[in-house]
């Protein structure tokens, strides 16, 4: 069974250029074994066979290879220390601010940072780059559209200024969508572009293992500006920023130093 899931490990990289192997190997057997299994498969080797031949199981395996679990504000505090302490020395020195949202998900996290900017910018002045390696979820992301459920921390005036309600879903508004541009992209092999003065990637990197995250590290304090700022998850504190050319801002944001 190992080495059967190190030759699907092989063939995946081969055929989509996705490193399995970078991730936490013990979490991602256990959810894609979950995924065949619900499908009818008994072996990474049939799996394999299959998706190479149906996109629609290829998506299916991707929507589960990427968890995505998001929400607008999420850990609300935090976006209140960008706000209120982080943004204000990036407009401080620049007037086109560049942000990326990496591994954005369904949208939630780009259009919340589009909402808190447009407290101080035009919304015609905010361009934000989201990317995520899957594409459905991009497609959604784009769409829109939300449950109740996505919304519990966003600020009331928030809501009522950018989202409509249909039936039991929210939508966001065209003025909001307009300032992010979406884009797909691999992480782990993908090149950065940039320079940004920040970017933010939560809730991701814990899936990965401890060598790709390190890679991935030293790619994001790449692409950052000098005094640029990194915005990480709630279980992504990184012990060692200086390595990276970090310095502890506040919990969970690193400056580059």
């Amino acid at each position: 069974m190992v080495q059967e899931y190190q030759e699907f490990i092989m063939n995946i990289k081969k055929k989509t250029g996705i490193d399995l192997g970078a991730y936490k190997e013990a979490q991602m057997k256990r959810r894609l074994e979950s995924l065949y299994d619900k499908k009818g498969f008994t072996s990474f080797r049939d799996f394999f066979h299959a998706i190479s031949q149906d996109k629609s199981l290829m998506d299916d395996f991707l929507d589960r290879m990427t968890i995505n679990v998001s929400e607008f504000y999420r850990n609300a505090k935090r976006w209140e220390v960008l706000e209120n302490k982080i943004l204000p020395q990036i407009y401080g020195r620049t007037k086109q601010v560049k942000v990326w949202s990496a591994a954005c998900s369904t949208g939630e996290e780009p259009y919340t940072l589009a909402m808190i900017m447009s407290k101080v910018m035009p919304l015609s002045k905010i361009n934000i780059l989201a990317t995520d390696l899957d594409e459905k979820v991009i497609d959604r992301a784009k769409i829109g559209i939300y449950p109740e459920r996505s919304l519990n921390e966003v600020p009331s005036e928030m809501k009522q200024k950018y989202f409509q309600k249909e039936g039991s879903l929210y939508k966001i508004s065209n003025e909001i969508k307009k300032t992010v541009t979406f884009k797909k992209q691999n992480l782990l092999s993908d090149s950065f572009g940039g320079p940004f003065d920040l970017i933010v990637c939560r809730n991701v990197l814990i899936y990965f293992t401890e060598e790709a995250k390190d890679g991935l590290y030293h790619k994001f304090s790449h692409a950052l500006k000098p005094e640029g700022f990194f915005f990480v998850g709630s279980t992504e504190q990184i012990f060692n920023p200086g390595k990276y050319g970090f310095q502890t801002e506040d919990t969970f944001f690193y400056k580059k130093s």
